[in-house]
């Protein structure tokens, strides 16, 4: 038996569409942003460069088929599949985790997560200056089509569930014009075809009021809720005041961009022995973050990464769930892909398997 139930957040945008060949130009993927990545500041690691899956296309079943595999043999319960409905109909990149449905493969745990927010230029980089596409809350009528479209899915076996119910992440609840109006909805569509209900989990910081919101935990966002939790000692806070920069900018000459922490800082922020016990939470850790091949000097970049910091960051968030019940030990692991924001599981050049192997250790020991 495993000691925690790992999700993985798995990005479907590995494969061309129509709207990205017009927005970005013909053959755009998220490759195409981590091919071109250059370094910005002494050390920096660009581009990442994958290892045992290559360049791949999300349209090859065989390249689904060998992500769940690897997965698996290393201690995933299942991906979380980002899921984009923008209103009226209109989803994207909606294919892959369509053909996982429709073709019952892999025989592999998944749930969905409904990135509801709209799509600019770069959310990091030119803060929307250029939408390309807004998300809408038409009303009950398209929330009755949304929930219908994923009714199959909330229907599958292999739809992971607590309290027997299928797990539905929303990213961004206050975009909602009434969250727990759409929650009544669509929990009561739920019953009428036969389900228990939705478990639906709320992406957001632990000030949420996710309860009086209707939902019935939160999950916070990673990396960025333990940047705002990172600790700085008296020198790294003598060292800001008196020349404007963070000591690790100056170490590393990284003067434009300043969003930079260690990932032994990152880490230590994840120990929650300051969370109240009162907020249901399930955690959420990342083996690696640099985001700059989307936002250049905006972005934000996680260095000196090591996984058995990641280890330690695992066991940081176990301690956390160790005393809620089995189904409920889960910690979200971003991410399975992400990787133009440098934000991934999948094996790479410089640490091969390791993330992965250390994942597979965690969850061998005992509790």
């Amino acid at each position: 038996m495993s000691k925690a139930r790992l999700i993985a957040y798995y990005l479907p945008q590995f494969h061309p569409i129509a709207e990205n060949d017009e927005w970005w130009g013909k053959g755009f993927t998220e490759w195409t942003n981590v091919g071109k990545a250059k370094p910005l500041f002494r050390g920096h690691e660009q581009p990442k460069v994958p290892a045992d899956l290559g360049y791949y296309d999300l349209r090859i079943p065989e390249v689904r088929e060998a992500q769940a595999k690897m997965a698996k043999e290393h201690g995933i319960e299942g991906f979380c599949y980002w899921h984009y409905w923008f209103g009226n109909g209109k989803q994207l990149l909606e294919r892959p985790f369509k053909e996982v449905l429709e073709s019952g493969k892999p025989d592999f745990g998944f749930c969905l997560a409904w990135a509801n927010i709209k799509w600019g230029g770069l959310a990091y980089g030119d803060l929307y200056e250029r939408v390309l596409m807004e998300q809408l809350y038409p009303g009950k009528e398209d929330y009755i089509n949304h929930f219908n479209e994923l009714l199959p899915a909330f229907l599958d076996d292999r739809y992971l569930r607590i309290e027997n119910k299928p797990i539905f992440v929303i990213y961004n609840p206050t975009g909602l014009p009434n969250s727990n109006e759409f929650i009544d909805l669509w929990n009561e569509l739920a019953i009428k075809n036969g389900l228990e209900g939705i478990y639906f989990v709320a992406y957001q910081h632990f000030d949420f009021s996710y309860k009086e919101k209707g939902f019935q935990a939160l999950t916070p966002p990673s990396p960025s809720h333990n940047f705002m939790r990172v600790k700085y000692n008296f020198f790294e806070k003598a060292v800001k005041k008196l020349t404007g920069y963070k000591w690790i900018q100056l170490k590393y000459n990284s003067y434009k961009l300043k969003n930079i922490y260690t990932h032994k800082q990152v880490v230590e922020a994840s120990n929650y022995d300051d969370v109240s016990k009162e907020i249901k939470f399930f955690p959420s850790c990342s083996p690696n973050w640099d985001h700059t091949p989307r936002s250049g000097n905006k972005g934000q970049v996680i260095v000196e990464t090591n996984p058995e910091l990641f280890y330690q960051n695992l066991n940081n968030c176990y301690n956390r769930i160790k005393d809620y019940k089995n189904e409920e030990k889960i910690i979200f692991i971003k991410a399975w892909n992400e990787w133009a924001e440098g934000n991934y599981l999948e094996p790479d050049l410089k640490n091969g398997s390791k993330n992965l192997e250390k994942v597979k250790r965690f969850q061998e020991e005992s509790n």
